[in-house]
C-alpha cells in the first residue's frame, strides 16, 4: 500500500509540473514576464526530481 502512495505522488508531481507548464504557455511572452516563467517552470519541475532524489 505504501508503494501506491509513492506512485501516487509521484504522478501528481509529474501532473503539477505539465499543468504549471501548460499554464505559461498561455501567458504573454514579455520583458517581464519572461524570467518569472523561467523560475516557476523550474520549481514547478524541481519538487518532482527532489522527491526521486530522496
Amino acid at each position: 500500500m505504501e508503494i501506491r502512495k509513492e506512485n501516487d505522488l509521484c504522478e501528481r508531481l509529474l501532473k503539477f509540473a505539465v499543468d504549471v507548464i501548460l499554464y505559461l504557455r498561455t501567458v504573454n511572452n514579455s520583458i517581464e514576464t519572461m524570467d518569472i516563467k523561467l523560475q516557476l517552470i523550474r520549481a514547478a519541475t524541481s519538487s518532482g526530481a527532489n522527491y526521486e532524489e530522496s
